[in-house]
């Protein structure tokens, strides 16, 4: 593939123009080659334009970052913010699937921890939808009846507390389907865990909640009842798997099937 036609699926994928497109080409590779394995680096580069050869290349041991630090090192290194970072990396890893084999590809991605799912899954052609932070706290504020800001407090709180009641491997998973913006609580709370789900009574789950919110358990309940709606619509089959974890007496949160 030729350099401007690499340049160009980018530039068609964010709406930007062709020197536009050049910036988040080149964040999401160098990026990229501080967190691959010199090996695989050197395999994809040979794939790649000559132009676009010195992005890729490494001398250097992988550096163990997950997904979240990538994108804030592409968002540096193109200077926008990270959801903007999110969707023009998406649209490069879109690019490398014309550019690359499906083989390499695949080595990539195994090259890769977890949650980077969603961009290796453009370059695969999986359909793997990511539902915007803007949009999964809209949806929140509509179904709670609140501004933005208390959309935004009673999904960090909600998340946070499921993220202590919850398996490690589940939260590891919902971190695939998320969005960065919301990453933050989830793993705060599987820091403060213990790895392994545990039991949590409704009344102490709620009481969580509502502490960090800054609210009454009353308007807790109806704020958690609005996120675990919103989080079954945004990660479709793995909502299953994590509710699967909870107790009955959860179900007065979780939306009808």
């Amino acid at each position: 593939m030729e350099y401007t036609e690499f340049v160009r699926i980018v530039a068609q994928q964010t709406g930007l123009d062709m020197e536009g497109a050049e910036r988040p080409t080149r964040a999401t590779l160098e990026t990229l080659a501080e967190r691959l394995s010199r090996g695989e680096a050197r395999d994809l580069l040979q794939q790649l334009p000559p132009e676009m050869k010195s992005w890729i290349y490494t001398e250097t041991d992988p550096q163990p970052f997950d997904v979240d630090e990538f994108l804030r090192r592409v968002a540096e290194r193109e200077g926008v913010d990270v959801e903007t970072a999110e969707r023009h990396a998406r649209a490069v890893f879109w690019a490398l699937g014309y550019a690359v084999s499906a083989d390499e590809i695949d080595d990539m991605a195994a090259d890769l921890p977890h949650d980077f799912a969603p961009l290796v899954a453009e370059a695969q052609r999986r359909n793997i939808r990511v539902m915007p932070a803007e949009e999964f706290l809209a949806k929140v504020a509509e179904r709670a009846e609140v501004d933005a800001g208390g959309a935004a407090r009673a999904t960090e709180a909600v998340l946070e507390t499921l993220a202590e009641r919850i398996a490690a491997g589940e939260i590891e998973d919902l971190l695939a389907v998320l969005p960065v913006r919301l990453h933050a609580p989830l793993k705060r709370g599987m820091a403060s865990g213990p790895g392994t789900a545990v039991r949590m009574r409704l009344e102490e789950f709620l009481r969580r909640v509502a502490e960090r919110e800054g609210v009454a358990p009353e308007q807790a309940r109806e704020h958690a009842q609005a996120v675990f709606a919103t989080l079954r619509e945004a990660v479709g089959e793995e909502f299953f798997d994590v509710t699967v974890q909870l107790s009955g007496e959860y179900r007065a949160l979780l939306p009808p099937p």
